[in-house]
């Protein structure tokens, strides 16, 4: 039982890490890693969604009637999408608009609901958990990357603050001579980012 939530935890750091793996939910993966809090921070809105989702979907897996489950699983997400779009209005206002629409929009978030639709309608509650975290620190932790390649890159500098967690500030990375490439932080730069941290993980995963 133990080794077997170890594999559904794991399984979303890696193996199914999305995006890189899974190549889901790309629409926010590219607008919001501007910066390194931007993605953390959408990341950790995103985790929380798809964990009480998770849970509440294995909890009423046997209840749902099949002919609407999509429907029900897209009640259920919004309703955990809205409650922490005011959470953070209300504890983390400035992230919150810089995040903008995005937070609304995990309920279409294609991840998401098909966690719900693939693995917690038919797995329990401990399983659908593991899977969940699994899948939402692995999300966070690839756009945390994405976002600190391209904020260095883009500006030399990482600064920002992820609320009741940290504060940082890297300034001249690369020194007082840096020519910051401007484009990394715009939209052709994501699409560039993204691609260069897929190669590198199929290399990896090939040796």
């Amino acid at each position: 039982m133990a080794k077997s939530l170890v594999q559904e935890f794991t399984k979303g750091l890696w193996k199914e890490i999305p995006p890189f793996r899974l190549v889901l939910g790309l629409c926010p993966t590219l607008a919001v890693t501007k910066a390194v809090e931007n993605g953390v921070g959408m990341g950790i809105a995103f985790t929380a969604v798809l964990v009480g989702s998770n849970i509440l979907v294995s909890l009423l897996r046997n209840v749902i009637p099949a002919k609407v489950r999509i429907a029900c699983y897209i009640i259920i997400i919004a309703t955990f999408v809205t409650l922490i779009d005011l959470l953070m209005q209300a504890y983390a206002f400035p992230l919150s608009q810089k995040l903008g629409i995005f937070i609304p929009l995990i309920v279409v978030n294609c991840i998401v609901l098909g966690r719900a639709e693939a693995f917690a309608s038919k797995n329990g509650v401990m399983a659908s958990t593991a899977d969940a975290f699994g899948m939402g620190i692995g999300y966070t932790f690839a756009l945390g990357a994405l976002a600190a390649v391209r904020e260095l890159l883009g500006t030399g500098s990482l600064v920002g603050e992820i609320p009741y967690l940290f504060k940082y500030s890297v300034t001249n990375v690369f020194g007082p001579h840096f020519q910051p490439f401007d484009f990394m932080i715009q939209a052709p730069g994501a699409f560039i980012g993204l691609g260069l941290m897929l190669c590198l993980m199929n290399l990896a995963a090939k040796k």
